[in-house]
């Protein structure tokens, strides 16, 4: 069984609703409860228009990382999502997994950790609530100096809950 760190996000149409139903669907593949971060609101990246809702949960899975990633993206399909939305566009539901343990895995179709969630606030702030202990095992620094390293952003914590 492995610790995982998904980040869950979305920009379009009811976006609480949408990371509700990610939080279900995350609690359903979990061999334990999940570890839900608070809901941040950031300013659009890269080409979106909309701003975001964000957060980042834990989850312990026996489910292989490929597996779990083609878990995830079948997820966010169900929920609308593009097979293939332009980058950093606007999306009902994005589920990456950030981290799998202390896994370094460098493929084509996967990358952990997630090749960008140290320059994303979005994704390193929800990620220090629920595992502030946390280091990247490539690199060996914690989840402290990689976000007060991180470019700065328009980012606030909600009252929603998931």
């Amino acid at each position: 069984m492995e610790e995982v760190i998904v980040a869950v996000g979305s920009n379009l149409g009811d976006r609480l609703s949408y990371i509700e139903k990610a939080g279900v669907f995350l609690e359903n593949i979990s061999l334990k409860p999940v570890q839900k971060a608070s809901v941040w609101e950031s300013e659009p990246v890269g080409g979106a228009k909309y701003s975001f809702l964000n957060s980042a949960a834990k989850i312990v899975t026996d489910t292989g990382p490929a597996e779990l990633l083609k878990n995830l993206k079948e997820f966010e399909q169900t929920c609308g999502r593009e097979k293939n939305p332009e980058r950093w566009g606007p999306r009902v539901i994005d589920l990456d997994i950030i981290s799998y343990g202390n896994l370094v895995i460098e493929q084509e179709s996967l990358i952990i950790p997630h090749p960008e969630y140290e320059m994303r606030k979005f994704v390193l702030n929800p990620m220090m609530e629920i595992n502030s202990n946390w280091c990247d095992p490539r690199t060996g620094l914690s989840i402290e100096k990689i976000l007060k390293n991180a470019p700065s952003i328009k980012i606030y914590k909600t009252d929603y809950s998931w």
